[in-house]
This record gives structure tokens, sequence and C-alpha cells, in this order.
């Protein structure tokens, strides 16, 4: 056993009144990220942390192996612009991916911007690039250790060189060239007080145009609404450069307006087209005056209708595709067909269409797994879309559309042999009765006897899906003799907006029991034990761990809570927190305020309890939830728990909510999170390398 000295966590005396009912919050302190005592507590917790994690034994052996495999070639998927494509590429072990360009798809290609040239740690990040319609000009956003904040400049592609363009202050907001290839369209923030930018609250976000070459500061205002903080705007130009799309959007509630602005008219007003919040309209493309729609409104499953904006009247709409029993997860308007990618019990199904919505074939994809992408235009004959699943690596896929005929563009190589896995999906009842899907991934042959150990994964929020995906520390963890179990939970998006309302706001409560009875169901059919479980997931499925452990303690014999929601009565307080108020609710209403009370994991944490062995992770740089939530249940589930199980905090420096993180800082947290799971579950690695071993003993 590891003895662990935790270190001292200052118990304030700030109380709040809600409603009538005072609460306490003793670590009000540790949400000052800036602070001195917080720079001394996060070194503090790091220093017990990394000690624990170094005498484990298993820790190196576990490192290597997941550099190793995670050392291959990834590639994304290549867009046209003019005679160029666009795409990136990282050889392996590079800390973050690498943009290209080349003349034809067999042609050799010229480096555009390597972004771990742009800082000594790899912290800075490519987060976004979007080339001119021509391909002559290349708008590229970076961000730094992980932070949602983008600044944006603009490269000549054919000099490779950086222009002047610079903008500042871009926060959930890509970029859309016009016709014209003179600037582009680009949604902002004012920008924050000194001291405030990683922790502020963000509103009114403001549309502007970009003219290249001049400065931020004489960007044309395209769109604000000064009585509506809480907006935000995505601006997108049509391909035929007529019109301007305004996606308006409000929290993360997926219903939204559609308005348009009229380019080929001078001096035109903006159109609210669709208004009220009433669904999701997502625009797809358009031919002239008609606008084709992907929509929920009066399909949970959602459908594809056409609008012709000369007589928008919804008693005028067209149905294109009708609803059907699959959830249509996605469409792309590209070549002269809608591409369509189904969810079938969280897997994808592609159907490709006329734009009239004649069912033309299926596209038939390798196995059970994830496909997306055929981004491109109206006029392209050519696109590209990636699958993979839990033991294939993104592989991308040239799909001709004339012909319907799909190829292998590029397909990684990982030194495993994946026939030694296999995939199950099985179904199960969560406490209401209520069927809910859950994929089983490991070595082929398990026996159930209840001794292997598990991981089960969810998220169950935000209408957001969990589909089968390709992790190298999936592998390792397999290898070690693992399963991996991925709960499809109400409040995702996998069964539509029916299954995402069953599992939010007055019913998160189904998505805590879901994720217990996928425990139950582990358990009970000897798949693992409560000794041999362990439970993980991040952000919206950081508060999921966080909830359960609170309400189940003896449920696990690990939690693994990454970058959690942890304070559900001040969330809404910091940067874009106030976004999740459709989603969650807001302790400012007394009824939602009980709710909220009754789940929120810092808040329901028990003195004198026995925790499972515990991992919180989080960054000091998260900007999206702000590491105030795990700093606060950290200190307080170590002043709770009673027993021998470690409960320890794993701060990351220089990173943030996940995107963008370094290759490096990826194995390593990998590396510690299977070392604590190994050593909490008394697991012996034996890695294996038969992969490699087979590769050296074949001919050449």
């Amino acid at each position: 056993m590891i003895t662990i000295d935790y270190p001292t966590s200052r118990r304030g005396d700030t109380v709040d009144n809600y409603h009538g009912v005072e609460v306490f919050d003793p670590y009000r302190w540790l949400e000052d990220t800036e602070s001195d005592e917080t720079h001394e507590w996060i070194e503090a917790q790091n220093r017990v942390t990394f000690d624990y994690l170094e005498q484990i034994g298993p820790r190196e052996e576990i490192t290597d192996r997941l550099t190793q495999l995670w050392n291959y070639e990834r590639f994304g998927q290549p867009v046209k612009r003019g005679d160029r494509y666009f795409y990136t590429h990282n050889d392996g072990l590079q800390d973050q991916s690498v943009l290209y360009t080349v003349d034809r798809l067999d042609g050799e290609p010229r480096i555009l911007l390597d972004p771990n040239n742009l800082s000594e740690d790899g912290t800075v990040a490519l987060a976004g690039w979007r080339a001119s319609r021509d391909g002559t000009r290349l708008a590229i956003g970076l961000a730094a250790a992980g932070s949602d904040w983008r600044e944006w400049k603009v490269m000549d592609v054919g000099s490779g060189e950086l222009l002047d363009d610079h903008l500042k202050w871009v926060k959930f907001s890509g970029v859309s060239w016009s016709a014209d290839n003179s600037g582009f369209y680009y949604s902002r923030y004012d920008e924050p007080a000194d001291g405030t930018e990683l922790t502020g609250t963000n509103h009114f976000q403001k549309l502007y145009f970009h003219k290249l070459g001049d400065p931020q500061s004489s960007d044309r205002l395209v769109y604000q609404r000064q009585d509506e903080k809480e907006w935000g705007f995505g601006g997108y130009v049509t391909d035929d450069g007529d019109y301007l799309i305004i996606s308006v959007w409000k929290g993360t509630l997926r219903k939204n307006q559609l308005f348009y602005l009229d380019l080929s008219a001078d001096e035109s007003d903006v159109v609210e087209l669709i208004s009220g919040f009433d669904a999701s309209y997502s625009f797809l493309g358009n031919v002239g005056s008609q606008f084709w729609i992907l929509t929920d409104k009066d399909a949970a499953r959602r459908r594809v209708i056409r609008i012709d904006i000369a007589a928008p009247d919804p008693q005028n709409w067209e149905e294109i595709i009708p609803e059907s029993e699959d959830t249509l997860e996605d469409i792309s308007m590209v070549g002269g067909r809608l591409i369509a990618s189904y969810l079938h019990h969280a897997h994808s199904q592609l159907m490709v269409y006329s734009l009239d919505g004649d069912e033309a074939e299926s596209l038939e994809l390798p196995a059970i797994g994830t496909a997306g992408g055929f981004g491109g235009r109206l006029k392209d004959t050519e696109t590209f879309y990636t699958f993979s699943n839990f033991t294939t690596p993104a592989t991308i896929y040239h799909y001709d559309i004339a012909s319907g005929q799909s190829v292998i563009f590029r397909q990684p190589e990982v030194d495993f042999d994946p026939d030694r896995y296999s995939t199950e999906q099985v179904f199960y009842e969560s406490k209401d009765g209520t069927r809910i899907p859950m994929f089983l991934v490991s070595r082929t042959g398990l026996r159930r006897d209840g001794s292997n150990p598990t991981m089960l994964y969810a998220y169950g929020g935000f209408d957001i899906s969990l589909t089968p995906g390709f992790s190298v520390s999936n592998l390792v963890w397999m290898e070690m003799g693992g399963v991996y179990a991925v709960a499809n939970l109400r409040g995702g998006g996998e069964y539509g907006r029916d299954w995402h309302e069953a599992g939010m706001l007055k019913n998160k409560q189904n998505v805590f029991d879901d994720f217990v009875a996928a425990a139950d169901w582990l358990v009970s059919e000897k798949v693992t034990s409560r000794e041999k479980l362990a439970i993980r997931g991040g952000s919206n499925g950081g508060l999921l761990v966080g909830a359960v452990i609170t309400q189940h303690p003896d449920i696990c014999q690990v939690a693994l809570p990454a970058v959690g929601v942890m304070d559900m009565l001040r969330y809404h307080k910091f940067t874009i927190g106030w976004a999740w108020v459709s989603e969650y609710g807001s302790a400012d209403d007394p009824e939602q305020f009980s709710n909220l009370l009754g789940y929120s994991p810092l808040h329901n944490l028990k003195p004198d309890t026995d925790y499972p062995a515990t991992m919180v992770t989080t960054a000091d740089h998260d900007d999206r939830v702000v590491p105030g939530h795990s700093f606060k249940f950290a200190a307080q589930l170590q002043h709770c728990h009673q027993g021998d199980n470690p409960v320890l905090i794993r701060i990351e420096t220089r990173a943030g909510h996940g995107a963008g993180t370094p290759t490096s800082k990826r194995i390593a947290a990998a590396g510690d999170m299977l070392a604590f799971l190994a050593k909490n579950m008394d697991i012996q690695p034996r890695l294996q390398r038969q992969a490699r071993r087979a590769r050296s003993a074949s001919p050449e």
C-alpha cells in the first residue's frame, strides 16, 4: 500500500442563501485560479499525485506501450479549393498535426503550417483553418494552452507567408469566405477585462466581416443583438455566394433560428427566415431561392425539408426526406446528392439521395462503426469520408459521386492485431424499464466469470451521441486484459430529440440511473465484479461519474471523473457555463435549484464515507469547464473520504478542456490513468507486442 499524506485545503466560511436554503461553500477561494494560494494548492496536490503515480511499478511499461501504439500516421480529410487540396497529417508522435497542401492527390505535398514550431512545449494548436474559394489564401485559427479563445491569421498559400491580418477574441466561431475571396465572415466577443480571460462570462457575440489587409478594428459589423446577450451567430456564405446564412444559437439546446442576408443586393437587411427557437434547423445548401434544411421540427429523429424563400410560410415547406426509425445524425449536400448518415442503435448507416429525396442507394461500410465527412460543394465530383470503430483507426475513403464507388485513400497502420479483439452490442434495462444499448469491446473469447477488469464509459447529455471510435489508450487497456464498455445513456442523441430530453433538466436523474444499471448489468452478467469495475467520463461525463459515486459509493472500485461540471449551483457564473442552463437548469430558479442540489456532486459528498479509488483530472487553462469545479470537488472529497482508497487530483498545466492537447501530454495522461487502474485493481499488465513480432518474422 502506498501511504498518502494529503495536502491541507483551507476551509473557508462562505455561505450562500438559495431561496431560503443556506449552502456552505468552504472552498470558494479555489475558484480564483490566478491567486497565489490556489497556485500553491495546485502544486501541493500535484506533488502528492505524481509521487503516488511514480511508485506504481507498471507505469513505465504502460507508457512505453502507449508510445509505441500511438506512433502511427494520422491524416485529416482533404478539402479541395481552387486547384489545391488541403489536409492535416501527423507522423505519429508529433505534438500537433501539420497542415499541408498538394496540387493533385498523388502529388508531392508541401507544408503550409507546422504548429510544432510555434511553441517550445507544443501547446499552440491549429484549432481551425479555411481556404478561400480560389485556394490562394488560408485563414488559420490558433489556440494556446487548450483555451477556447482563437486567434485568426491569414496566409498566402503560394508563398507560405503570413499576411498582416490578425483577429483576436474569437470563440465558438469558424470563418466563411466571401465569393470574391476578398475577406471572410466570423463572430467574436468584446475583449475581456484583464484577469478574466479564462473565467469571465461570454455574452453579446457579434458577427463581422473582415476585409483582407484591414486591421480588426475596421471590420464591418454585420449583425448583433444588444437586446439579447445570450444570442450567438454562425455565418455561412452559400456556394453560389448569393446569401449569408446566419444560424442564431442560444445556449447548448439544439434549437436555433435561421436568418439570411441577400449578398447579391446592395443595402439589404437581415431576413428572419425561421425564428422562435422552436426546433433545430441546419442549412444544407441551396439552388437559387430553394433552401434545403435538416430539422427536427415535427420529426424527433430529424428530416429534410425544402423552403423557397420567395414563399417561406411553413405551410409551403416541402418534405424531401421524411423521418425514419433511425436518427438522421448528419447530412451533406454535395455533388448534386444528399448523403445522409443515420444512427442505427448508435452506429452509422449511410444513404445517398437525389436532391428531390428519391432514394438512390445505400453506401456500404466495412463493419459496424462510425462514418463522417462528405464535405464539398454542389458541383463537386468527389468527396471524402472517414470510417473508424473500436479497433479500426480513422481510415479515409475517396468517394466518386457519379459512380458511387469508394476506395481507401489513407489507411493507418497501428502496431496491434485487430483480429484478437471483438465488439458486441448488448441491451439492458434501466431502473424504469427503458432499454439501453451498450458496446462491449475486449479480447475475443471473453470469459464471463466476474474476473475481467472493466472500464465503463458514458456521457449522457447535450444530444451528443457516443458511437464506436478508435483509442490507443483503450487498446492498451484491452491488452492489459480489460473490457471497455460504452453505455448509450439517455440525454444523448442516439435516438433523437426524445432520447435527449429524457435525460435533461428535471429528468437528469434518468442518466445516472441508466449508468448505474449498466454497472449492475456488467456485474450480474459476470462480465466483471465491483472490485474490478472502473467508471469514467469527461465534462458532462465527469458530472455523471461524480454524481454516481456520491449516490452509490460502493458501485465500483475506481472512479475517473475528468474536467467535470461538479458545482451545479454556480456553473453558470463562469465563461460559457450560462449556455448549459437549457440542459441543466439554474439555481436561480427555486424548483430547478432543488433538483440541482439533489445531484450536484460537490454538495452530495458525505463525511466519513468510503469512496472508490478516485483520480480527478482537470487542466489549469480549461475555460470551458473552469478547473475550480474539479478543485473544489477534490478538496471536499479528500475532506469527506474515510478509507484506504486513494482520492487524488491530477492537474495538467498549460492545457484546457481537451482540444489541442499535445500528443506527449495525451500519452502521459493516459499512462497515469492506466497505471492508477492497474494499481487499484491489482492488474499485472503483461502487455502484448504480438503485432511487432508478427511483422518482424514475415518476409519483406
